[in-house]
């Protein structure tokens, strides 16, 4: 599948099976979801009869083939690319030059260069004419329609000059196999980049599959082994070792751990997991080990689910398509009924030859009709959009994000890691009688000084800070994600952990103000309270900035958390955001997308976690954090380098720019053929006598491809200033 075209043809396909329910089909992957009863042998002919060709996907060795055939086709239409140039760049270039002989001077030489030019549609084209005749058997013309009409076209008339040019007017014996040739090259070449680029789509699945281990230590008939994850059955009791990977969905029955589970919260602070809790496959077991009683396996699982979110989301992209696609459903069929109705005309009106002129006028109007300017107006835009938008910082992984981006109305932000640095520090701290803020950070420093939880860091770093004296504890005991207790070389007993914790350990727990948006630690010595440290999660320096030139430019900014409600509201209140939601899972994010999308708002994602994944992929448009997870990078169109947000205003100035770049493109590549293609008709023939000369056509068609090009390259010129146009 090439085009949004495709897709269309595909699922009317498959959709027209007996027994399926619904069919979803996924460009980016080139894959299709059909729920139904339908058999695969159906299906697999209802999609040959379309013109195009599908296998099962149903193993990881599968989707490894799958991927791979990807890569191997975009190297072939890279060489078909090559080889077709090397056909057409050098005749186009000795036509320029004046140095090709006339057809009828030299006609041994014209038959070599149509024999070079039927091996280059052969090699280099042979599906625009296989799916020239799917897509009108369909009636789902695409621009692979017109390039498979108009290079046949002009190869058949060149053919015709050479062995019958008496049969012609003078003004119509021209060859036009460079034309030919170098309009497969480009649209070979486009395609082999639009390839490359679509992979980065599909890493997103993969990537997630990457989280799930390929083996599980079960104990099964009094003995622990290692069996592949496909052997692994709902109550099967499995070991997790500290910086393992939970393979499925279960319950801990015995031990505990610490368990980061980013990947579904985006929080970075690992929880606390002991006997009676839920686990999720794809999390990870930090400081500890436990067995558990697998309660989900396969695709019943917490990450299972996930997968098949990104997909369906993918899938479910707003059928938008490409410009150019969406110009030659109604280009193609008025093409092709402008030749028929110009060759209706010659034949009942035209003078002798009169075959020659139904020939020679009906055949010109295809050739005029396919012009580089119209395949070049697109491309060359996005082309230099995507390297202005570099050099901002701004990545941006296909054309249709950077479509669609200017056509956002509402801009949806995760919390952590995108308006706020993901990291926590200490906001302040409080002691308490007879101690001193030095004292409690320096007691809570020593205690910590060996562990790798992200708050132990953070009151590490404020202790650096201060220059404060750290000493070396004598033993330590940590509970997971509750607290640890740390015996002083210098004497004395350190607790460092939530309320709970200290109350466990029988020491005093104060009262005190709880300040609900920030992390509360408490500091004991010797079973008596010494002070509280609150961390927080600090906002970015341009978060603000950020939000208030989304505003500017007339959009409506909300922000979605999974984090908890005060903390969530602490946040949106200093950066003037106006809709807040906390307390969100990864599905819940999807579904709040998806309401915004039917209530008709047009929406782009900002995230940079695992758990942002399946709503970055659902949104129109997906910006992911370039400090974030991999998976947030793939499932997004655009990625924004480093970690500012800011980069989304200027995306969102980008796409403007382009599209009103592409749309002028469009205009003057449609205006050379609104005042080519009645000329090539013979619209002035009765008054004047004269045809479209071949001269004049390839100077039409190559001043509308400079055009274009100049007209591209003042994209290059533009400063992505955030405000409104």
């Amino acid at each position: 599948m090439t085009c949004a075209g495709c897709v269309a043809s595909v699922e009317k396909a498959l959709c027209a099976v007996p027994g399926v329910e619904l069919a979803q089909v996924n460009l980016a992957e080139r894959t299709a979801t059909v729920k139904g009863t339908a058999k695969q042998a159906e299906l697999a002919s209802a999609v040959a009869d379309a013109g195009y060709s599908l296998s099962p996907l149903e193993s990881a060795a599968d989707e490894a083939e799958h991927a791979g055939a990807e890569q191997r086709l975009a190297r072939r239409r890279l060489w078909q690319a090559i080889g077709a140039g090397a056909v057409g760049a050098p005749l186009f270039l000795a036509g320029l030059a004046g140095w090709l002989p006339g057809v009828e001077e030299a006609r041994l030489f014209w038959l070599l260069a149509g024999l070079a030019t039927l091996a280059v549609l052969v090699f280099a084209g042979a599906r625009f004419f296989t799916g020239t005749w799917a897509t009108l058997k369909g009636k789902t013309p695409t621009m692979d329609t017109l390039i498979g009409l108009g290079t046949g076209a002009a190869w058949l008339y060149s053919m015709l000059v050479i062995a019958w040019p008496e049969a012609l007017p003078t003004l119509t014996r021209h060859a036009y196999f460079e034309a030919a040739a170098i309009v497969v090259a480009l649209v070979n070449l486009g395609a082999a980049l639009e390839m490359r680029a679509r992979a980065h789509t599909a890493e997103a699945v993969h990537r997630l599959l990457d989280l799930q281990p390929q083996t599980a230590r079960v104990l099964r008939d009094g003995r622990e082994q290692e069996i592949p994850m496909e052997q692994l059955v709902t109550g099967d009791r499995v070991r997790v070792l500290p910086g393992e990977r939970i393979p499925v969905d279960g319950e801990i029955e015995s031990g505990q751990s610490g368990v980061d589970e980013s990947m579904l919260t985006g929080e970075p602070l690992p929880v606390s997991r002991a006997p009676g809790d839920p686990v999720a496959g794809g999390t990870l077991a930090v400081d500890g080990s436990f067995v558990f009683r697998a309660t989900a396996v396969g695709k019943d699982t917490a990450l299972a689910r996930i997968v098949d979110l990104v997909r369906q989301a993918q899938a479910s992209k707003p059928a938008i398509g490409r410009l150019v696609d969406r110009v030659a459903a109604v280009f193609v069929p008025t093409v092709i009924g402008i030749a028929l109705l110009t060759a209706v005309a010659w034949a009942l009106v035209g003078p002798e030859p009169r075959l020659g002129y139904v020939l020679a006028t009906s055949l010109t109007v295809l050739i005029i009709a396919c012009p580089c300017a119209l395949g070049l107006a697109t491309p060359i835009s996005i082309m230099h959009a995507v390297g202005l938008g570099a050099r901002h910082g701004i990545l941006v992984r296909d054309g249709e994000a950077l479509e669609q981006a200017g056509g956002l109305t509402t801009i949806v932000f995760d919390k952590t890691g995108t308006l706020t640095e993901g990291k926590p520090r200490v906001d302040h701290v409080q002691p308490l009688a007879g101690f001193s803020e030095d004292q409690v950070l320096t007691l809570a420093a020593a205690a910590e000084s060996g562990s790798e939880h992200p708050l132990a860091a953070a009151v590490l770093a404020a202790a650096r800070e201060r220059g404060l004296d750290i000493g070396e504890p004598q033993r330590t005991r940590t509970w997971a994600g509750e607290g640890v207790l740390a015996e002083l070389a210098g004497g004395g007993t350190v607790l460092v952990g939530n309320a709970a914790f200290l109350a466990r350990q029988h020491a005093v727990v104060p009262e005190m103000r709880q300040d609900t948006h920030l992390t509360r630690v408490l500091v004991a010595l010797d079973g008596k309270a010494a002070g509280t440290l609150w961390l927080s999660d600090t906002i970015r320096a341009d978060a603000g900035g950020a939000v208030a030139r989304l505003k500017a430019l007339g959009l409506k900014v909300v922000l979605l958390s999974g984090d908890r409600k005060a903390s969530a509201e602490a946040v949106g209140r200093e950066l003037d955001i106006d809709e807040i939601h906390a307390d969100v899972r990864p599905d819940r994010k999807l579904a709040f997308i998806r309401e915004l999308q039917a209530a008709g708002e047009r929406v782009g994602m900002v995230g940079d976690g695992l758990n942002d994944a399946p709503a970055l992929a659902r949104a129109d448009v997906g910006f992911a954090i370039g400090s974030g997870t991999d998976v947030a990078r793939a499932s997004a169109g655009i990625t924004l380098v480093g970690a500012s947000p800011l980069g989304v205003a200027r995306a969102i100035r980008l796409s403007r720019l382009t599209l009103r770049n592409i749309r002028q493109n469009l205009a003057g590549a449609f205006l050379y053929n609104v005042l080519g293609i009645p000329l090539a008709a013979g619209v002035l023939f009765p008054l004047t006598g004269w045809l479209l000369s071949p001269m004049v056509g390839g100077a039409a068609m190559a001043a509308s491809s400079v055009t274009v090009v100049t007209n591209a390259n003042r994209l290059r010129r533009k400063q992505l200033d955030p405000a409104p146009d």
